[in-house]
């Protein structure tokens, strides 16, 4: 059994890959998301799926990685945005994902695997067979070259995927008219990384990959992209310029402080390097240095609704949300009621503690979870309204609605009917704690039919 082990892990690692969210964390921005979906734009309609159907997503992980996990979804990690240079190279990456999407991999894969580990189950009954029948040597060698057969069935089958992909990504730059110069320079980018920490590719057996050699990716793209018609098209530099600053964004917000000013010292003076220093700042609780910054951002561009949000936020989260209302409602107006930025509005009115901002916090929140149900801290802020207001019933709705959403489901089951047995029968609320009842109770059902 011991021998059988290790392939069984490996295999539910590849279907753990496929079902990635449960232990992996969204990182949500509204300018990173905004900027995320219009990259994605050309691209979605080149591989001809319906735009609004496909969701960038990213993910709180400093690692170079993204992937397709069912539906129509691409999940980007923060730290293939922080290893690009350019945003072409993370258009590369996103067409690669949708060719995943086109070519329905996710399911293939699941057969895969369950074709691989039926290979590996027989290969142990033989191996029990003959140890019965007094062969350990035999039983052993049997169950050993099940094992190498399945795995070596499932790899093969995941590199072929992956040509396949890359193929499919560079007809989608094609079509949408963008240059596969980006998608070069970061499979570039991947093989130095891979030998400059002493990774040889040539020493690597191909066998035991799931993806074919960066260096025969690169040969091969780069003869397709070259004769390309798109593959002198110029980068957007308005696009660029917004990577840029996403990139930095990004990076102060995650990295620490320190590394934040030494990548992007005080010398540098361009929007980037202020919204990182910004987020290093405030991380440190350095508020009026902080503040220095988004100040200089809005001096450049008083109507940039994110460097509103991110003045706001520096003063809400630093004490002072009175003073954070100016720039939040104003951010709120500029972006439509953009939902991120509009919760964050609604949380610093409800932080006021003043009781006559509540109304206008209900309504702000209301309407961020009209547009984006899935954000859990707008219902919670939602919630604290509701329960100051003595509206117990709806604020465990909207309990339930975050409690569903991080996959509590008894709890959400708990919240919902209490909700449903307050609220007045037939209206949409009442609907609605039914429906996250109906859910809650069957993925209840369905976990306890899994164990």
């Amino acid at each position: 059994m011991r021998l059988f082990a290790p392939l069984i892990a490996l295999l539910s690692s590849f279907a753990f890959a496929l079902q990635p969210l449960a232990a992996q964390s969204i990182l949500r921005d509204a300018e990173t998301e905004a900027l995320l979906n219009e990259m994605a734009a050309p691209l979605v309609e080149a591989a001809e799926l319906e735009p609004g159907n496909v969701d960038i997503v990213l993910i709180n992980d400093r690692s170079i990685n993204a992937f397709v996990a069912g539906g129509q979804v691409v999940y980007v990690h923060a730290g293939l945005i922080e290893a690009a240079e350019t945003a072409n190279e993370v258009q590369g990456v996103i067409a690669h994902e949708l060719g995943h999407i086109t070519g329905g991999h996710v399911l293939r894969s699941q057969d895969a695997i369950a074709q691989a580990s039926s290979i590996s189950i027989l290969s142990l009954l033989l191996g029990v067979g003959a140890a019965l029948a007094g062969g350990g040597e035999a039983a052993m060698g049997a169950i050993m070259a099940g094992q190498r057969a399945a795995l070596g069935k499932f790899l093969a089958f995941s590199r072929a995927q992956e040509s396949a992909t890359d193929l499919a990504g560079a007809k989608y730059l094609s079509r949408a008219g963008l240059s596969g110069r980006g998608s070069l320079a970061f499979f570039e980018r991947l093989l130095n990384r891979e030998i400059r920490y002493g990774r040889s590719q040539a020493d690597d057996a191909t066998y035991t990959r799931t993806h074919p050699l960066n260096s025969d990716r690169i040969a091969t793209l780069r003869n397709v992209y070259e004769n390309d018609p798109a593959w002198n098209a110029p980068d957007d530099p308005d696009l660029q310029e917004r990577f840029e600053r996403v990139r930095a964004k990004l990076y102060g917000y995650l990295a620490l402080p320190e590394r934040t000013l030494n990548r992007y010292p005080v010398s540098d003076q361009s929007a980037a390097g202020r919204y990182a220093r910004a987020y290093a700042f405030h991380k440190e609780a350095l508020v009026e240095e902080a503040l220095a910054e988004t100040d200089a951002l809005l001096n450049d561009e008083p109507n940039n609704p994110y460097f509103l949000e991110l003045k706001g936020q520096v003063l809400l989260e630093s004490g002072d949300p009175v003073s954070a209302l100016t720039p939040l409602r104003r951010a709120t107006d500029l972006s439509r009621n953009q939902p991120l930025i509009a919760s964050m509005f609604g949380h610093a009115l409800i932080a006021t503690e003043d009781q006559a901002n509540y109304p206008e916090a209900e309504r702000v929140l209301r309407a961020a979870v009209a547009l984006d149900r899935f954000n859990p801290f707008a219902w919670y802020q939602l919630g604290v309204v509701y329960a100051a207001k003595g509206d117990l019933p709806r604020a465990r709705l909207a309990s339930a609605e975050q409690q569903v959403m991080r996959r509590n489901y008894f709890e959400a089951l708990r919240s919902a009917q209490a909700a449903e047995a307050g609220l007045e029968q037939g209206t949409p609320d009442w609907i609605r704690a039914q429906d996250i009842s109906l859910h809650a109770r069957s993925e209840i059902e369905r976990l306890r039919d899994r164990r």
